[in-house]
């Protein structure tokens, strides 16, 4: 442990300063390498360690990975192979990359630049080159053109060229290309607003109209962030921290590499109850779509050559280590059963790694490490993140048989539930539940998200997915007295009002049809726009406007009927608002969905009885008498559909030849105020 005023001393002796040295103090790893490396240094050049190497010394002990290749890596920098970090940077990766003994020295000196000599006449012939590459253009921006663009070219022609003398070059030249920067050049550049096209425009006012909430399109590599950029490539398992290096690590990789072809090869285990949720689709989404994403290379690169001990014979039987399984050698005697121990193996209560999660993983890592490396098979890296959780619901089985056995939801399969067959039947499409995997990312740390997310992807795909149809929850009947034919008419009904060209269906308009309750107002307040008294609407698709003529109540003042005129719409005064309809309507009923369980169901302060304590009893609300057009009779079980106006609906399994049965799998827009 580096501590204490002696290791103060050390540091700021090698030109770290006093705050900086302090800081390093804190974290006692880094310290105690970075003093193993300054003695090894002053081991070499003495008492006395420069300013330079001592930064560089720094960047070694905070950077390197495998410590057993510190000494070698203090060599070159006291040797003065290693002086710039870019060299230090080059050697970092070479040994990260190369984990067997012995090192070659000839291909490290030529990976890492060693005593190569960059003039400064090859500087100026590189930025001279870069200039001339972009002349034109820099005549005509002057000094508002990309420089680092120069600076760039110059250093992929001189790689190990100091990026400050680079600079100061290309601003020596571009000074005498271009005189002094003027006034004009001096003024900010206005930021250019970005037009959209036309299409674009059109798709997005759609979108807006239809009450969608718009979500960045982005390829499934670029969402699956986090934690998988840190991912190596097939072939450098050695590469992730803690991996294990045996002298028979490069055969089996060799072996493994030469059966895969170099693909990516993930799993999901199976569940042994079969019973998946939502944290599920998340593995299911990342291990499967990451394999996706990773072609498999066409010629791939074969890993560090092993030692030339090990070259031109088969690797040897592993040694089994001590303690090692031999059972599964089939080497371990009988032996009387040991009783269990009376003692606990961890002591969870205690905090583990400062809480910042993430143990289990790393523990369960190193055993499985040893495991493979012990039986002598290959061993494949592991990786493990953390659990997804959504507000509003809880997904540990325990808790769900719970509800389903107090008879709070009718199965696995309830809509209100995050099971996936319970989303399923909801109508949620499987294309949304990936894409909201794939926007949540991949972290070590445990996710807890709002379900809101989850169905703006879910109405961004039924968005385009789910064909429009007319549907009124709560009908009240309207005659229309000037109807202008004894027959109905049929009315085009597009399939997707944004977009015509993927067709049309007919519905029949006649003198009866049905509309909702809360469409029409007696007596309209400040802001209303729909039926009234005094105050026509237009009739979505159908082309005409209704006027109320009078209003027909029963006996307790409720009212029946309305009756109504209608005027075609190229004739009259264009109303303020268009509602929907239905003419000769299906009989169904409607399941509408809210949410089920208290934001947090799982924490005793805000809960203190437990989940089912707090359950909304307005989670499920049926309709038994609701009334949809006729485009949707030959819809089959989870057949999907936008009732206009109400949501995106799904039609459920329990739906019979006489009885359709619809699940509202979201509503339009997200209402702020749903709790």
């Amino acid at each position: 442990m580096a501590a204490g005023p002696d290791a103060l001393s050390l540091f700021t002796a090698i030109g770290l300063s006093e705050p900086k040295a302090r800081e390093t103090l804190k974290n006692e790893a880094l310290s105690a390498l970075l003093r193993e490396a300054v003695t090894q240094a002053q081991g070499i050049l003495g008492p006395t360690v420069d300013k330079a190497t001592g930064t560089l010394l720094y960047n070694v002990a905070s950077r390197l990975k495998d410590q057993k290749r510190l000494r070698f890596l203090v060599g070159c920098i006291t040797s003065k192979k290693i002086v710039t970090d870019l060299q230090l940077s080059a050697a970092l990766e070479y040994v990260r990359s190369h984990p067997l003994d012995p090192i070659d020295t000839a291909d490290f000196e030529h990976e890492c630049g060693v005593g190569v000599v960059v003039t400064p006449e090859q500087i100026e012939e590189a930025v001279e080159a870069a200039i001339n590459k972009h002349r034109a253009e820099l005549l005509s921006e002057r000094y508002r053109f990309n420089m680092g663009l120069l600076m760039g070219e110059a250093r992929g022609r001189l790689r190990w060229a100091d990026g400050k003398s680079i600079k100061n070059e290309v601003d020596l030249q571009v000074l005498h290309l271009l005189g002094p920067k003027t006034e004009t050049d001096l003024e900010k550049k206005a930021k250019a607003g970005k037009a959209k096209p036309a299409e674009a425009e059109k798709q997005q006012k759609a979108a807006e109209e239809n009450g969608e909430v718009t979500l960045e399109t982005k390829s499934l590599m670029e969402q699956l962030r986090g934690e998988a950029l840190k991912f190596h490539k097939p072939g450098e398992n050695y590469k992730t921290e803690g991996y294990v290096i045996t002298p028979h690590t490069m055969a089996l990789m060799k072996q493994h590499l030469e059966i895969t072809g170099g693909q990516v090869r993930t799993r999901f285990p199976p569940e042994p109850n079969g019973i998946l949720h939502i944290g599920h689709a998340k593995a299911i989404n990342f291990n499967f779509g990451y394999a996706k994403v990773s072609p498999p290379r066409a010629s791939p690169t074969p890993p560090p050559p092993p030692p030339a001990s090990a070259k031109g014979s088969p690797p040897p039987e592993p040694a089994t280590p001590p303690g090692a399984p031999r059972l599964c050698q089939g080497e371990l005697p009988p032996e009387p059963a040991t009783p269990s121990s009376p003692w606990p193996v961890l002591a969870l209560s205690s905090p583990q790694c400062g809480g910042r999660g993430g143990w289990w993983g790393w523990a369960g890592r190193s055993s499985y490490f040893w495991l493979c490396n012990a039986l002598g098979v290959y061993c494949p890296v592991q990786w493990e993140y953390g659990r997804l959780n959504l507000l509003y619901t809880v997904v540990s089985k325990r808790k769900i048989i719970r509800l389903v056995e107090a008879g709070a939801v009718r199965d696995w399969d309830d809509p209100r539930l995050f099971t996936l067959t319970a989303l399923r039947r909801r109508g949620f499409p499987p294309e949304a539940i990936n894409n909201f995997c794939a926007r949540v990312g991949v972290t070590v740390a445990q996710t807890t998200m709002e379900p809101h997310l989850l169905e703006a992807c879910v109405r961004e795909v039924l968005n385009e997915r789910a064909p429009r149809a007319m549907a009124v929850l709560e009908p009240l009947r309207v005659t229309i007295t000037n109807f202008p034919t004894q027959k109905a008419l049929e009315v085009l009904v597009p399939n997707f009002p944004a977009d015509e060209t993927k067709g049309f269906h007919k519905v029949p308009f006649q003198a009866i049809i049905y509309i909702e309750q809360s469409d029409f107002r007696e007596v309209m307040d400040k802001g209303y726009k729909r039926l009234a008294p005094g105050q026509p609407v237009g009739l979505r698709h159908a082309g005409y406007v209704i006027a109320v003529q009078n209003v027909v109540k029963d006996a307790g003042g409720q009212v029946m009927e309305l009756e109504v005129t209608c005027t075609k719409s190229d004739a009259a005064e264009k109303p303020k608002a268009f509602i929907h309809w239905v003419s000769e309507p299906l009989v169904c009923e409607v399941r509408l969905y809210e949410r089920f369980l208290h934001k947090n169901p799982e924490d005793p302060a805000e809960v203190p009885a437990g989940f089912l304590s707090d359950l909304n009893p307005d989670s499920l609300r049926v309709i038994d008498g609701a009334l949809a057009d006729r485009s949707v009779c030959s819809a089959k079980p989870l057949d999907k559909f936008q009732f206009e106006r109400l949501g995106y609906f799904s039609v459920d399994p329990d739906s019979t030849e006489g009885k359709m049965v619809f699940n509202r799998t979201v509503t339009l827009k997200e209402d702020p105020g749903k709790v």
